[in-house]
């Protein structure tokens, strides 16, 4: 079975930035997965939460309903705080994402680079670099080795994706964004999915016209990844198959 895993900082992440890859590869039969590290609850926009609690229990629900709208096998969110990733100990982030990479063991992993994201957002440029070293670490032995008393087995990954594109927006900070490799064309009905993924987080509802905008204007039907690194060496050269090359386990 083929299995593809996104690792997130925050709910709507799944689907503004990865919802088209995970809907598209779901439709192919492809397993897929979404780990986010946070909650969410140091957001602006927070419907009618009245405490942190409530807010997290929101987000958590919004999250569960925009991965079901994007035929996500399984979404889990994680308690790290939010807007404090770079806070966080590193050890320990890339510990439990270790330690997910050996139990679901997919062959593709997709996160944002350490740019940030087309936000720049500190969240997601700290879970991009923790899913990195946890796509390094996951398949060698001496990384986490009570894993193993667990039963669990090291697992390589087999090619890395970070989320980039072909603009920058003008309202944000500078950020120097990885080159695009790689362009999945998911086409006009998965677009409008995805925009209804993003639209089940309903206590985000102020940015719904800003984020289609910019998805609408600006992406369109074609998402944009970077391929960072592979298990097995190969040349750069450009993509439209995140499975390209990779092979059946």
């Amino acid at each position: 079975m083929r299995k593809l895993l996104c690792i997130t900082a925050h709910p709507d992440d799944e689907a503004g930035a990865f919802g088209g890859a995970l809907l598209l590869y779901h439709e192919r039969g492809v397993e897929t997965f979404v780990l986010c590290m946070t909650a969410g609850t140091a957001a602006r926009n927070r419907g009618t939460a009245r405490t942190h609690d409530e807010l997290a229990e929101l987000r958590r629900a919004e999250f569960a309903a925009s991965c079901r709208l994007l035929g996500v096998t399984r979404g889990e969110v994680l308690d790290y705080p939010d807007s404090k990733l770079d806070s966080a100990d590193p050890a320990h982030a890339v510990r439990d994402l270790v330690l997910r990479i050996r139990r679901i063991r997919p062959q593709v992993i997709l996160t944002f680079g350490p740019d940030g994201g087309l936000t720049g957002h500190i969240d997601h440029a700290m879970a991009g670099t923790f899913a990195t070293l946890a796509f390094e670490w996951a398949g060698r032995s001496d990384r986490y080795p009570e894993q193993m008393e667990q039963g669990l087995r090291p697992h390589r990954v087999q090619k890395l994706y970070y989320h980039t594109a072909d603009f920058h927006l003008p309202d944000r900070q500078p950020i120097s964004q990885p080159t695009v490799t790689t362009r999945i064309d998911i086409g006009e009905a998965r677009f409008e999915r995805k925009v209804e993924a993003f639209r089940q987080h309903t206590t985000q509802a102020p940015l719904f016209e800003r984020v289609r905008k910019n998805l609408g204007q600006r992406l369109g039907t074609v998402e944009m990844y970077h391929l960072a690194a592979t298990s097995s060496p190969r040349d750069a050269k450009a993509e439209t198959d995140l499975f390209e090359g990779v092979a059946d386990e």
